[in-house]
């Protein structure tokens, strides 16, 4: 197996993601220590989560993150954290944010992701003849072809 797949249990995976979020009305309020800040709690908020970030950028209107997960999580769930503690935070932190906003809400509804694929055929190809093996004792194997 590739060394950058993560153990956890039983499952051995490497999924990623890449995913892009905005500021509600697209209002470049990002700056400054907000972008600091932001940058602060969506790390400890990855790393809570078992999340790791593998490259990230704020913007003033937007964040984009690449990110490896784990099969257990659910990425609207993932973002849905995310998005919720920060705007939470910010607004707690930074409070002359909130008058441009009504509603309590900083980031406008909804994310876009994208799979950031990187096993081949030849990848699965291989793992499943280790599986099809007569050294693995699955006299019980039913090949799908």
């Amino acid at each position: 197996m590739e060394n950058n797949q993560r153990h956890k249990g039983h499952p051995i995976s490497r999924l990623t993601a890449h995913i892009v979020w905005v500021t509600k009305y697209r209002y470049k309020v990002i700056d400054g220590e907000i972008k600091i800040r932001c940058r602060s709690l969506i790390k400890q908020i990855c790393d809570a989560e078992d999340v790791v970030i593998l490259s990230g950028v704020v913007s003033s209107d937007r964040v984009h993150l690449h990110i490896d997960y784990l099969p257990s999580k659910a990425i609207s769930d993932m973002v849905k954290r995310i998005k919720g503690r920060t705007s939470r935070r910010i607004q707690e932190e930074f409070p002359h944010k909130s008058k441009k906003y009504w509603g309590r809400h900083f980031w406008a509804t909804g994310f876009g992701v994208w799979s950031t694929g990187n096993i081949t055929d030849e990848m699965v190809q291989r793992y499943l003849e280790h599986h099809r093996a007569p050294d693995n004792n699955n006299d019980n194997v039913i090949i799908l072809e």
